[in-house]
């Protein structure tokens, strides 16, 4: 097995002790529930119901927009009293359009497909499956929100032959797959097994990290059966759970820059994401609800809960006991690869992984120094990369620079950012480039669209101009042949009427 000894990575304090314990809870429901349009990647989703309409839980309330995209759907009946602009779980506190239901606290269900109950092989085709999938709004739920049924389309395009079911977890505080894997370890992998059915693949490998031996011994328990499913304990280093990362270390295929694991002919998807497939084809419930980790020393009862989506995080931190002291930073997922939250008015979506109230004593933080060229960060990247090298080009404004060094490869893992003793946050200099690299070729390929909407506009003006001409020409040439064939049938009835009147003297 290949190790992140060989290449970077690094050991964290985990403090996952202090919900790892902690069974999953329900939340109760929210008087009022946000839900984003876009909590996937992708374009946003599209308002199917006004304001003043009724909802019932499971009902679409927005459509997927046409490419890539994922539906919505109402976590409670209740009434859909606005459609605006709400603050999103994003640093930027940028907001975007929310769908805001108020509950009526029955939990009336909409009427959902008819369950799938059969044993394999499924009465239904891989294509039906994935078209469920994508009808329940399911996406990838480590984090990424890729939308799941685009993930299982993949091989119509790729020669597939393994599926890496990732559950390794290897974020600090984070227990909820952890949890998952305890609690429902046989839901779990009937919704590997539908997955593979659905990828159309014979060979299954299920890691996790060994820092959780109850998750591994629930799954080989539950995979007992079915000996086509590889269980496979990892060593516990950060990141392991970055999906190219994840592929190398169980089956040794380094995935090349721009490419895609599929590339490799593996596809990877989140424990969460296989419950949740379960859960869709065997009951018909869309991606409605998630387990988050609530967690921090900032929080009075850390724990896994159950929550609606479209939940705020300001009353899952109360149902939590709230939060003592005031936290430092307030976290979405976690602490490495997580967002700080803008505020605690944000709704729980798809992707959220946890909620981390953490104290001043829990970050690493301190007055960032000039780089002393120690080498650590380039030590620690589990990509290869040099991240002192590529912070002073973006440093410089010289992305072009950076991207020919590796930008482009860097998972935002933050290994370099924890491992700084100059407390120089490379991943935030990164993340940012990344987002201005962005920029700037969504502004080159619009340029490029507009030369080619103009370059299209002067050929079709000129291919007009030329039919107009050869029309104009040929309108001159008929008009030329008409008055040819006037002159023609003018002078042929002279001739007649010459003739005529020379026979007629000729009479006389």
């Amino acid at each position: 097995m290949w190790s992140f000894r060989n290449r970077g990575g690094v050991k964290l304090q985990y403090h996952k002790e202090l919900s790892s314990e902690r069974a999953v809870v329900n939340m109760p429901l929210p008087r009022r529930l946000y839900l984003p349009l876009q909590q996937h990647i992708g374009a946003p989703a599209i308002p199917v119901v006004n304001v003043g309409d009724n909802v019932l839980k499971g009902q679409l309330i927005a459509k997927a927009a046409p490419g890539l995209s994922a539906p919505v759907h109402a976590s409670s009946s209740g009434t859909v009293v606005a459609i605006e602009d709400h603050v999103a779980p994003h640093p930027s506190g940028l907001q975007q359009k929310t769908i805001v239901i108020e509950t009526d606290g029955r939990e009336c269900w909409a009427e959902l497909p008819s369950p799938i109950t059969d044993d394999f092989p499924l009465a239904v085709t891989p294509r039906e499956l994935n078209s469920r999938v994508a009808a329940a709004g399911i996406v990838g739920m480590g984090g990424a929100a890729f939308p799941s049924a685009v993930k299982l389309d993949l091989k119509s395009r790729y020669q597939l032959d393994t599926l890496l079911i990732n559950g390794a977890e290897c974020e600090p505080y984070l227990t909820c797959d952890d949890r998952l894997m305890r609690e429902e370890a046989a839901a779990v992998i009937d919704g590997v097994r539908i997955l593979a059915y659905a990828l159309e693949v014979q060979a299954v490998i299920f890691a996790i990290e060994r820092n959780k031996p109850k998750a591994l011994a629930a799954i080989r328990e539950a995979a007992r059966q079915e000996p086509w499913i590889q269980v496979m304990a990892l060593p516990t280093r950060f990141p392991m759970g970055s999906e190219r990362h994840l592929v190398l270390a169980c089956t040794g295929r380094e995935t090349p820059a721009r490419k895609l694991t599929a590339d490799m002919g593996v596809v990877v998807h989140n424990v969460a994401t296989a419950r949740a497939v379960a859960r869709t084809v065997r009951s018909g419930e869309p991606l409605i609800s998630r387990v988050v980790t609530v967690s921090g020393r900032g929080v009075r009862e850390p724990a896994n809960v159950n929550v609606p989506l479209g939940t705020l995080v300001e009353d899952l931190l109360a149902f939590c006991g709230g939060v003592h002291p005031v936290p430092y930073k307030l976290i979405g997922g976690g602490p490495m690869m997580g967002a700080p939250l803008p505020s605690v008015r944000v709704p729980v979506v798809k992707g959220t992984s946890g909620v981390l109230a953490l104290t001043a004593d829990e970050i690493n933080d301190g007055a960032e120094s000039p780089c002393i060229r120690c080498g650590k960060c380039v030590t620690a990247c589990p990509c290869g990369l040099v991240p002192v090298e590529m912070a002073q080009l973006v440093r410089r404004g010289d992305l072009q620079g950076a991207q020919a060094i590796g930008l482009q490869d860097c998972v935002s893992c933050g290994s370099c950012s924890f491992i700084c003793p100059s407390h120089i946050p490379l991943a935030h200099y990164f993340n940012f480039a990344k987002g201005q690299s962005g920029a700037l070729d969504r502004d080159a390929r619009r340029q490029d669209r507009i030369r080619a909407l103009i370059q299209a506009r002067n050929e079709r003006a000129a291919r007009e101009a030329e039919i107009k001409k050869a029309a104009a020409a040929a309108r001159k040439a008929a008009k030329a042949a008409a008055a040819a064939a006037a002159s023609v049938t003018a002078e042929a009835s002279a001739s007649a009427a010459e003739a005529s009147t020379r026979q007629l003297e000729e009479t006389t």
